[in-house]
């Protein structure tokens, strides 16, 4: 069970909005990780802990300590189980079947928004001890979508749900990355054959200017394959290949001008930063939670 409820504390924050769509992928995760364990953002994090067959959520802002936001699950749990028994779990067919357990989920939450924490200090104390002994396990929006099986711009179906993640449609300024990149890499291409023909006549040097040529046009129409589709371990993919465009361009300053190699890490660059922010979006055919 994904418990359901809006903030009124930042409903208007664009990364909140994220947050929200993000739960229903997190909560197709959750049987993969740990019962207790933090999806770390930007200013707000997700926290989530799982007791019985239900897992329990909640979006706080990060400078909210960890206790405090285990302590709001855990209160949660308490009043969930007292107001549902693993029967009525266990029976749960229909979407949203504790639709009727929103208005408790509010009144907790305006008690910690009120007085900043549980009622009881001992419950505090309590879920603080616990975490010293099992700390919570972080992982990152990434690691989540990659546990759900994504790869290469699409996912499988998980059992019993409609749900397709794919990557948002394609921008303009992506558009402008692609066709940069591609003449980036026919530029790197043509000087790169160029250049092998009289590899055989000249010395050595001939021969790692070739390479540095061929290796920036791999390395380009890389990044227009990373940003077209998915991939695993993307940040780490992409700062390396704009590592080695950059590397090359600066090894071929002898044949190349300032301007020339301006142009090419600036392709480069903003391929980079487009392939980043370009995330993956949730399609949803059904009503499962």
């Amino acid at each position: 069970m994904l418990p359901r409820h809006s903030s009124t504390d930042f409903e208007h924050n664009p990364e909140l909005q994220e947050r929200k769509h993000q739960l229903r992928t997190i909560s197709k995760a959750l049987a993969r990780f740990p019962n207790r364990g933090t999806v770390k953002g930007q200013q707000l994090d997700v926290y989530f802990s799982s007791s019985e067959g239900v897992s329990y959520m909640t979006v706080c802002h990060c400078s909210l300590p960890v206790a405090k936001a285990f302590c709001f699950l855990e209160d949660l749990r308490w009043e969930f189980t007292a107001c549902f028994s693993s029967a009525d779990v266990s029976l749960a067919v229909r979407p949203y079947p504790f639709l009727e357990f929103d208005s408790t989920i509010q009144k907790l939450k305006q008690q910690y928004n009120q007085h900043g924490g549980p009622a009881l200090e001992v419950t505090l104390a309590e879920v603080q001890d616990d975490l010293k002994i099992h700390p919570p396990q972080v992982v990152t929006f990434e690691e989540v979508e990659l546990s759900n099986g994504i790869g290469n711009g699409h996912v499988e179906p998980a059992s019993g749900s409609g749900q397709n993640v794919r990557l948002e449609p394609v921008t303009a300024p992506g558009v402008l990355s692609l066709v940069l990149n591609i003449v980036c890499a026919s530029l790197n291409l043509i000087r790169g054959v160029h250049l092998f023909e009289y590899t055989f006549q000249d010395d050595n040097d001939s021969f790692w200017n070739v390479v540095a040529f061929f290796l920036a046009f791999v390395c380009c129409i890389c990044q227009c394959h990373l940003y077209v589709f998915h991939s695993s371990l993307k940040k780490q993919k992409s700062f390396v290949l704009l590592s080695v465009i950059v590397l090359c361009n600066v090894y071929l300053l002898g044949l190349r001008n300032w301007w020339q190699l301006l142009f090419h890490i600036s392709v480069s660059s903003l391929s980079t930063v487009l392939i980043l922010s370009r995330r993956l979006q949730d399609k949803v055919n059904d009503c499962g939670v």
